[in-house]
């Protein structure tokens, strides 16, 4: 199939956000329950954002956040089911690591289940020694006891 129409775009005001959340329903199993409202968020807060469109259509997303220096982290990468295979997926990784954003810093982590080796041929190594998590249940019971003690001063 011809791909020379496929354009990767950076266009945070461009983004389709029914055809995201459709996409992640069809290509991405951590991510098919988010609601619309809560992937504006994250492409809010995230720079870049780099949608994949072949004419109209949303075949692919991927997002990052960074300091600019040391660190960023790369989230939500998916292709369309019937578009994997053409390179596609990496090249929007490559797009995503090519941003100002992302290519001077030190290290750029990604969370993978079951995508290591195609990471792996990118350029990503597995690290096991620096990946800790604190889940979202601490956290707002870290914020309720910071929003009690604000309001004991």
């Amino acid at each position: 199939m011809d791909s020379s129409h496929i354009q990767f775009c950076f266009d945070k005001s461009r983004i389709d956000f029914n055809q995201v959340q459709e996409l992640f329903v069809l290509g991405a199993f951590w991510a098919k329950d988010r609601a619309i409202e809560d992937i504006k968020i994250a492409v809010e807060n995230s720079d870049p954002v780099v949608t994949v469109w072949d004419c109209d259509r949303v075949i692919g997303f991927a997002r990052a956040t960074s300091d600019g220096i040391y660190r960023a982290g790369i989230w939500d990468v998916v292709i369309h089911p019937d578009y994997r295979g053409r390179g596609l997926g990496g090249k929007l990784v490559e797009t995503v690591l090519a941003h100002p954003k992302v290519n001077r810093v030190e290290r750029v982590y990604l969370t993978t289940t079951n995508q290591k080796h195609f990471y792996e041929k990118i350029g990503f190594k597995q690290n096991s020694s620096t990946t800790m998590i604190l889940e979202n249940s601490r956290l707002v019971g870290v914020a309720s006891l910071l929003e009690q003690q604000a309001q004991q001063i």
